[in-house]
């Protein structure tokens, strides 16, 4: 039946026109041709009146259509190839490409960053350290004189915020040598062998730069620790650290090449990597104290509009007492945030009030005053505030309480704000009264309605994490004895405890009575106080927001003497600003000193020659 359609198909196409054609499927040519010399002979058609059977080149494109597909990929190689590793553009070394893929992707900066060491405060020791770097390249002989050699290179710890990578733009700013960046995640990639390519590029591109200053941002992505198993990406990295280290041991000190580093997790990276040699110097850039804070403030007040009657420097040392803990990241965007309430408000200038609200909102989050609280609900949040600060009020080693709202904020539906005392050492009695102010709200909620809420959760969680570190790090436990063992940190994976069950079971039996201690009286200094809690919580219900001065009218002055300003904060600590002087050796840290002799002498010649006459 098939051959007989194709004879009838073929009959058709010879009585169409020249200019016609119908296009049918034969499958195979000799099938085809049998078929047809069959069917002829049957249907009883003379040689004559036959149909030749002639073969043509013309085709209908489909040949063309199915090799569409490699022609597509063979042109996406061909781009790919044309194209720099990252996909803009060829990097200008090498063939570029795929063959530049193990070229590194550091960028040389020279004259692109206008960042300099005045935008820098809060960390002058850092600053030192780091000027004293580019001395050694610009002026190596005068250490050279004594027989010192240049240190390779300096790593920058600390937590996030506190300046490490600002740091190291200013010194790019600052150091008129160019300046090499790059970030320890571009070493690693999804191609075997990249990452130790990459390492020896960047390296052979900061020889050639000499001198110059290599800075290496989150070094920890390819700095950790080896040992941990070879899977994967695992060997990957391992294999790129082991070519950092080798490629860092290949520097002298005739290189002038200064190496930087930058991390925040300095507890995970290879001990090899820390050792004097590569990394001569490690510098910790903590948390500003409250002169730094204040010289951070200084940095970020200068473009801001104020209003003309407001001083900076009085400014910047008020909004420092009133900032314990922020880091310099934090500061930033308060100011920021102070220049956009201001903003929100249509204010010709930025003034105190709008400070303020910028610290509130950066502390406790959005303030949502739309939050719809039942009248149960907001009763119970003005009791819990008001037992905060009334047992604040009266414990003696508290923080002085600043201020007690009731409108939510972020998370929390209400939050009591206190100038914590710039401290870095507490004693046992210390921190009990703070765990008892912090249960202050859950013992309120308990004398005054008889139940507790779920809303002392983030409080007991406080408590809970004091009373282990007293116990567990502090050693000051009697029964469990002077030992420390380091907490696990949140999202750390604790396989092991470092010490034994009977130890785990001494260590949460004492954990639960001291908290039961605390508890205890708290509720005592509570009942006794329950009339001044009464009055604080009924203000907060009038009011929703009181100051010092409400609870000085409402329970008279704080038995206790406390320190609120920037001047009572700073007393006895030297000078009421940060020091920033120099010593000897830095002063003329930027300049080449031996270039400076060169053109002297060369003045001085030129001078004899003329007979005194300048050029």
């Amino acid at each position: 039946a098939i051959a007989y359609d194709q004879v009838a198909i073929v009959y058709l196409l010879g009585s169409c026109s020249p200019s016609q054609y119908v296009w049918f499927n034969i499958g195979s040519v000799d099938t085809f041709e049998r078929n047809l010399e069959t069917a002829q002979l049957e249907f009883g058609i003379e040689g004559e009146n036959r149909l030749p059977v002639v073969y043509s080149a013309e085709s209908d494109g489909s040949f063309l259509l199915s090799m569409l597909p490699t022609v597509l990929i063979v042109g996406f190689l061909l781009y790919t190839l044309r194209r720099g590793p990252t996909g803009m553009g060829r990097t200008g070394r090498g063939m570029g490409g795929l063959f530049s893929v193990g070229e590194t992707t550091a960028k040389v900066l020279k004259d692109e960053i206008d960042v300099k060491f005045k935008d820098v405060a809060g960390c002058e020791e850092a600053k030192l350290e780091i000027m004293e770097f580019v001395n050694f390249l610009k002026n190596p002989k005068q250490y050279q004189d004594l027989g010192a050699k240049i240190p390779k290179g300096a790593i920058l710890t600390g937590p996030p915020g506190t300046g490490k990578t600002l740091l190291a733009k200013a010194t790019a700013g600052e150091a008129n040598v160019p300046f090499i960046t790059v970030n320890g995640s571009e070493f690693l990639e999804m191609f075997v062998g990249v990452g130790p390519a990459r390492v020896r590029d960047l390296f052979a591109l900061a020889r050639k730069n000499a001198p110059c200053i290599l800075f290496i941002d989150e070094i920890d992505a390819v700095g950790r620790k080896r040992g941990r198993g070879n899977f994967g990406g695992q060997s990957e990295q391992e294999n790129t650290l082991n070519q950092l280290l080798v490629e860092m041991d290949g520097f002298n000190t005739t290189t002038n090449v200064v190496i930087l580093a930058g991390t925040n997790r300095p507890d995970i990276l290879d001990p090899a990597l820390m050792r004097p040699g590569r990394f001569d110097r490690q510098i910790y850039i903590g948390p500003p104290d409250i002169k730094g804070r204040a010289s951070i403030f200084k940095v970020h007040l200068r473009p801001l509009k104020l209003e003309s009657i407001i001083d900076k420097d009085n400014l910047a040392r008020k909004l420092a007492s009133l900032t314990p803990g922020f880091s310099g990241a934090d500061i930033a965007n308060v100011c920021n945030e102070a220049a956009l309430i201001a903003a929100r408000h249509l204010s010709d200038a930025i003034n105190q009030k709008h400070f303020e609200q910028a610290i509130e909102r950066v502390i406790g989050g959005l303030e949502k005053k739309t939050q719809v609280l039942q009248p149960e609900e907001k009763k119970t949040v003005a009791y819990h505030e008001a037992g905060h600060a009334v047992a604040g009020w009266f414990l003696e080693h508290a923080d002085p309480l600043l201020k007690v709202s009731i409108i939510p904020r972020g998370k929390g539906l209400g939050y009591a704000q206190y100038l914590p005392r710039e401290q870095y050492l507490y004693t046992k009695e210390q921190l009990l009264d703070r765990m008892c102010m912090t249960l202050g709200g859950r013992v309120s909620e308990q004398i005054f309605f008889g139940r507790i809420t779920t809303g002392a959760q983030d409080d007991l969680k406080k408590v809970t994490q004091s009373a282990y570190a007293q116990i567990v790090q502090f050693g000051m436990n009697e029964k469990v004895g002077q030992i420390s063992f380091d907490l696990p940190r949140q999202g750390d994976m604790v396989l092991e405890k470092p010490y034994s069950e009977a130890t785990a079971r001494l260590i949460d039996e004492e954990v639960r009575t001291l908290i039961n201690s605390a508890y205890e009286r708290t509720v005592t200094l509570l009942m006794e106080k329950k009339a001044y809690v009464e009055k604080v919580a009924l203000r907060l219900l009038e009011k929703e927001v009181i100051d010092k001065s409400d609870m000085v009218e409402l329970l008279g002055p704080r038995p206790f003497a406390e320190k609120s300003t920037y001047e009572e904060f700073v007393e006895g600590t030297g000078s009421l600003d940060e020091d920033t002087s120099l010593p000897e050796g830095l002063k003329d840290w930027n300049k080449d000193r031996e270039k400076e002799k060169e053109e002297t002498t060369d003045e001085q010649i030129a001078r004899q020659i003329t007979g005194g006459i300048p050029f």
